[in-house]
């Protein structure tokens, strides 16, 4: 295996770990209509993601830096060909980091409503537009001689990348609904079970289609065992929500999102954006690289950092790994919203 194909799969890697992570904190997000009632209710979905939410997006923040790093082409025809979805995801997710760092500064009803439409506008627009680029970046788009994307934006919603963003958000929102039956107790645990029966046969119409539609369509001879994991993943979690085992139910959520992810890249290789125009415009593992040295001191960086980033996640899921409940949650402590 060489370094370019070394590369394709760490970013492979981290997007998979990204949309693992960050899925069910987005999922925790979209639900805050359905599960977050009350101001309590809604805090105690917060406090779940709380102390891992900004750690889970360090896995884009690396995704992007390898991507321009290992593959510098590819990052510039994909930020500026589709630089409008990315950047409707860019805003989202400040937004949402605003209001998830705001939401208890200032202790008035008002201030608390505002801040949750910001965290649902932030859950929602980034979850269906991941899935929208990542359809279209496998499908192709049209790329000319000179490495530019000469489509426009409108030419992004194609039925396959509209199917693509209904799949990563309501995967998304199965996952945020196991994760908050996994985490929570009492009331919470209970309406997040039910949730996530009522949203798991949905969500298997919905993801079967996109899947089998990849694989009929842009697939390989291989690629058909992800198809049959992820279809097996998703029928699990149907019985496991039902017969409330949220915890092998995350089990089988993670494995479909992986499954997933894997079947878009696995799909898309040796490409990294084919070209709607001509098969000879489009980008591959090889005409978009660095040279060899700049992947090569990049490896050696990533063989000794990798470890360390994940095994100080890894720690901090297990420090706070307990259950939380409306019950734990005390009084707001915000500042009170100063009037003229």
């Amino acid at each position: 295996m060489g370094l370019q194909e070394f590369w394709f799969i760490l970013i492979a890697v981290l997007f998979v770990g990204y949309f693992v992570l960050e899925g069910f904190d987005f999922g925790v997000g979209m639900l805050f209509p359905v599960l977050g009632r009350t101001d309590t209710r809604r805090r105690v979905m917060l406090n779940t993601i709380g102390p891992v939410w900004d750690g889970n997006e360090v896995w884009l923040i690396t995704a992007g830096g390898a991507l321009f790093a290992a593959f510098p082409d590819w990052y510039a025809t994909l930020f500026s060909g589709f630089y409008l979805p990315l950047l409707l995801i860019l805003v989202a997710l400040i937004l949402r980091i605003c209001a998830i760092e705001w939401r208890g500064k200032i202790d008035d009803p008002t201030w608390r409503s505002r801040c949750d439409i910001g965290i649902m506008i932030g859950s929602w627009v980034p979850a269906v537009l991941w899935g929208v680029a990542f359809a279209n970046i496998v499908r192709g788009v049209a790329i000319d001689e000179n490495k530019k994307v000469v489509s426009g934006f409108f030419d992004l919603l194609n039925p396959y990348a509209l199917l693509g963003g209904a799949t990563t958000a309501i995967v998304f929102a199965l996952h945020g609904a196991v994760f908050l039956a996994l985490k929570t107790s009492g009331e919470v645990r209970e309406d997040a079970v039910k949730l996530a029966a009522r949203l798991s046969i949905p969500t298997v119409v919905v993801a079967g289609a996109f899947v089998l539609w990849t694989q009929l369509s842009f697939g390989k001879g291989w690629t058909w065992i992800l198809v049959a994991v992820a279809a097996a993943a998703l029928v699990g979690v149907v019985a496991l929500t039902a017969a409330a085992r949220e915890g092998w139910a995350f089990v089988l959520t993670t494995v479909a999102v992986v499954a997933t992810v894997v079947l878009l890249f696995g799909s898309l290789y040796p490409n990294l954006m084919p070209s709607t125009i001509d098969e000879a415009y489009n980008l591959t593992i090889y005409n978009a690289s660095s040279s060899p040295y700049t992947l090569k001191v990049m490896t050696w960086a990533a063989v000794f950092m990798t470890p360390v980033v994940i095994g100080y996640q890894a720690w901090t899921y297990w420090v706070f790994r307990q259950r939380i409940s409306t019950k734990q949650i005390p009084p707001s402590i915000g500042l009170p919203l100063k009037t003229r």
